[in-house]
């Protein structure tokens, strides 16, 4: 959730690197560095408060609305949604106007060069860091009004991996925290705007502020560039980076929802290099087998 492209990733992507797998970078991107840390990230214009069948009813309303609490068997109230009727899957060359009003704050500018990061309290195992991922994973996050958005359990891994290489208790310079290096101001931003209450220096509550963030991302731009078709499928991506959600998404979680999807424009993909990064180890991460 930051501007920065550095991370944990570095030292495993070299071998990526050599053989050619992942690519150069453009625009404002820096050169990965050689620990993780760095993040930027809205829901829906509310819909009339109505419980669904899938969510408590003593939950805020607008935790209804996005990622309450994990509900693996979930299954939305009112009418089925129906499939996306879209003969092409490439994004639109002029997007809807956003359906989200309130936005989340800008990333911070990056971090002085040479800064390192700092470590905090104890570190999180590789099996307690894998569960909490695998439970955020299995989050319904819009059961109300996109309930077949879901997070793909390989782009929550690698984009951990990518972002802090599994390290719960690591701290940027840049304020991003913890496994999914979400800044303090986008956590702060995704709890008042969704009614919860997760603690960014918790691990388990962190992978769902980073789940929940990739989830907001996957509305935002599905309903501008995908006519909300939310399919965060590697399948639908073409040689060229703006060619799919999944792309834009994971670019966005890294540079910020603003510099991705602009309203009259066309999507771009402004730090190519980490999201090359990030498709990479969704096929190739060592984190795949823990």
């Amino acid at each position: 959730m930051r501007r920065g492209v550095g991370r944990w990733a570095a030292v495993t992507m070299a071998a990526l690197l050599a053989a050619g797998t992942v690519t150069g970078c453009g625009g404002e991107e820096r050169p990965v560095r050689e620990v993780a840390v760095e993040l930027p990230t809205a829901a829906p214009v509310e819909e009339p408060q109505e419980a669904p069948a899938d969510v408590p009813s003593e939950q805020p309303p607008a935790v209804e609305a996005l990622g309450g609490r994990p509900s693996p068997s979930a299954s939305p109230s009112g009418k089925p949604r129906p499939k996306p009727s879209r003969t092409s899957t490439a994004p639109l060359a002029r997007p809807k106007p956003p359906t989200e009003t309130q936005v989340p704050p800008k990333p911070p500018k990056p971090a002085a060069s040479g800064c390192k990061p700092s470590y905090r309290g104890t570190q999180a195992s590789r099996a307690q860091v894998k569960a909490a991922l695998a439970d955020a994973a299995a989050r319904t996050y819009w059961p109300t009004s996109a309930p077949d958005i879901r997070i793909p359990s390989t782009l929550l891994k690698a984009t951990a991996w990518q972002e802090s290489g599994w390290q719960s208790n690591i701290y940027a310079c840049d304020t991003g925290v913890g496994l999914m290096q979400v800044m303090p101001a986008t956590a702060d931003w995704m709890n008042q705007r969704f009614g919860q209450s997760y603690d960014v220096d918790d691990y388990r509550d962190n992978t769902y502020l980073g789940g929940t963030y990739l989830a907001w991302l996957t509305k935002y731009i599905g309903d501008m560039y995908f006519e909300a078709d939310y399919r965060l499928d590697a399948s639908l991506c073409t040689a060229e980076l703006d060619s799919c959600l999944l792309n834009a998404v994971i670019a966005a979680y890294n540079f910020g929802h603003g510099e991705v999807a602009r309203p009259d424009e066309p999507l771009v993909i402004p730090n190519p290099q980490y999201v090359r990064n990030v498709r990479a180890l969704m096929t190739e991460c060592e984190c795949l087998s823990f």
